[in-house]
């Protein structure tokens, strides 16, 4: 995503206000409404643009974001995906009369944009981006008469355990007030985050249209032992002075429920990092699994008896 600078895609500086920032859109959006630019490709581009714009800036939270880390630190932090997502476009749309532009009317002027506000960003069931505009352009006009549904987004927790391997699970949803079942297959490795796509099963369209989608949005719960990042796994360990010194054996465990056993070398240091091949998450789109990596801690004693302490200054004076 190239960085966009959404205040001079408005007309604006960073001092404008809300109510300037709506104007503004207003003002753009009658311009380039695709109803009055049928089949300019050019307008449909600005309408897409300033409607971002509009997202950002006219949500606090948002606008606080870029306004702090700019554009390219904004777009590293929000998808298209992320700026649209839970934005109710509707009431303004009614306030703006957008619905009676070019002679277009259905449904007092918000349900022209719910294909594309509602749902924001379409994606595969693998998280493909496609073109979160595309169902809004093929709507003006009169090119169909109907208008898809609104898509819903529902958060799944699963545990690291949970995704060692490809499962089905069963989730329940409300949709209009009626309990929805529905079997959604959730592939091994899956990312914190990530959205699976299950076409059709959203809201039922207006007057007969077709039904949006469901998203499956994964919620990857925090482990008490492992600590993930990308496909490998993170695990803390600790052991004695004397160990680290010598040189041990420890038992680790895997995510997957095996205990594994891990040389610990002739001084080991505290912080040092040991790599078991293979044992951390699998990968989404195949090529095998992570690393599981073990984070090495030398414990030092906070109370020594007697003789520890006698040892211990014996070894301090052989230069240990």
């Amino acid at each position: 995503m190239p960085n966009k600078d959404y205040y001079k895609i408005l007309g604006l500086n960073k001092s404008a206000s809300p109510e300037d920032i709506k104007k503004a859109y207003r003002k753009l959006a009658m311009k380039y409404h695709p109803d009055r630019n049928k089949s300019n490709k050019a307008a449909e581009e600005k309408f897409k643009e300033i409607s971002e714009a509009y997202a950002v800036l006219s949500d606090s939270e948002k606008k606080k974001q870029y306004d702090m880390f700019g554009a390219e630190g904004f777009q590293q932090r929000y998808s298209q995906d992320d700026i649209f997502s839970n934005f109710d476009f509707s009431n303004i749309f009614k306030e703006f009369g957008f619905g009676n532009i070019g002679g277009w009317k259905r449904g007092g002027g918000s349900g022209i944009f719910n294909p594309i506000f509602s749902g924001a960003s379409r994606r595969s069931s693998y998280g493909a981006q496609s073109d979160p505009y595309s169902s809004i352009f093929t709507n003006f006009g009169g090119r169909t008469g109907a208008f898809k549904g609104q898509d819903v987004i529902y958060e799944l927790p699963l545990h690291l355990q949970d995704i060692i391997k490809t499962e089905q699970k069963t989730i329940s949803y409300n949709l209009g007030g009626i309990n929805q079942q529905i079997k959604v297959k959730i592939p091994a490795g899956i990312a914190d985050g990530k959205k699976l796509r299950l076409a059709g099963k959203g809201q039922p369209g207006p007057e007969g249209g077709p039904s949006g989608d469901l998203y499956i949005k994964i919620k990857i719960l925090d482990h008490p032992i492992f600590h993930r990042e990308g496909d490998d796994l993170y695990i803390n360990r600790e052991i004695k002075f004397s160990e680290a010194a010598l040189g041990t054996k420890i038992e680790v465990p895997t995510i997957d429920g095996k205990r594994l056993s891990l040389k610990i070398p002739t001084g080991t240091q505290s912080g040092s990092k040991m790599r078991l091949r293979g044992h951390g998450m699998p990968r989404m789109n195949g090529g095998g699994r992570g690393d599981e990596y073990v984070k090495i801690n030398v414990a030092v004693p906070k109370k020594l008896n007697k003789k520890q302490k006698v040892l211990l200054e014996e070894l301090k004076n052989l230069g240990l």
